[in-house]
């Protein structure tokens, strides 16, 4: 089966219609990250950068006398439960291993516990942690990573690239 590529992945128009209202600056620069930190961690970085590309895809906005409510938005917050179900089902759609789209579900849930009564430290698997981090390391006060800019033919240039470390990290890992 040919791998589903974060191109693929990035293109959709169910990404498209949700990775705008999050921030396809902030989707992309993670999935870099991910990217790198994978490699390093020993965790597969094809599932890593799907993963971070879709951590956000559950974001709504909550708005209060026409402005963005930041306050708001973190009391009711439950975009990570609502982006786990999207991406399963994006994933699946595109014809995604069923495993592969579980593992990345699951790390696109438990990427945050803000909407959790409890942390989750220490109880993520290394997959989970890496998109978690590399969610951070993007991380603006307020939020504000989500509105940095970046056109959507940029993205698929850098995720191109992406697409391109990933496919040589395999064929060099079992080459060797």
């Amino acid at each position: 089966m040919p791998r589903v590529t974060l191109v693929d992945v990035f293109k959709h128009r169910i990404t498209q219609k949700y990775l705008r209202r999050s921030g396809i600056h902030h989707a992309v620069t993670v999935a870099g990250h991910a990217f790198k930190l994978a490699v390093k961690k020993g965790v597969s970085p094809d599932l890593a950068a799907k993963a971070a590309l879709l951590h956000d895809m559950g974001h709504y906005e909550w708005y209060k006398d026409g402005k963005w409510d930041y306050e708001e938005y973190r009391k009711h917050d439950i975009h990570a439960i609502k982006g786990a179900e999207r991406a399963h089902k994006l994933l699946i759609r595109l014809g995604e291993d069923r495993l592969v789209a579980k593992e990345v579900s699951l790390a696109v849930l438990l990427h945050t516990d803000s909407y959790l009564p409890f942390s989750l430290s220490e109880q993520r698997t290394l997959l989970q942690e890496v998109v978690e981090e590399a969610d951070r390391m993007d991380e603006q006060p307020h939020g504000l990573h989500h509105y940095n800019v970046m056109t959507p033919s940029d993205a698929v240039k850098r995720l191109n690239r992406l697409d391109q470390k990933i496919t040589d990290y395999y064929e060099n890992r079992f080459e060797g």
